[in-house]
């Protein structure tokens, strides 16, 4: 793939806060700004975050389950280079189970 450089003076500030953010996603600066914009240009695309089309999921797990998740997002990680947020860990998982409408449930 050919890769042009783009360069932009931005707040301290908001610096501070990519750079804090890309060293915790274990990407490089290329790596992370390329996911930023895609990202920003597909939700786009998407007609924007549209709070209307998205409902919110929320439960609780036990510390050793979210130790377990927390060690297999790091993994992954590490082994693809992208980084595995839980979102899309869990997402993942629900489109797989509703991919297979035959599949047993696991619950």
């Amino acid at each position: 793939m050919q890769t042009k450089n783009l360069c932009a003076a931005i707040p301290q500030e908001l610096h501070d806060l990519v750079s804090q953010n890309r060293e915790a996603s274990g990407l490089t600066t290329a790596q992370y700004i390329t996911q930023i914009l895609t990202d920003y240009y597909t939700q786009k695309e998407n007609g924007g975050n549209n709070v209307a089309n998205t409902r919110t999921m929320a439960f609780q797990i036990s510390e050793e389950l979210f130790q377990k998740i927390k060690s297999h997002l790091e993994l992954e990680t590490a082994r693809t280079g992208k980084k595995l947020t839980q979102r899309d860990f869990v997402l993942g998982l629900i489109e797989t189970a509703l991919a297979d409408p035959t599949a047993e449930p696991t619950a």
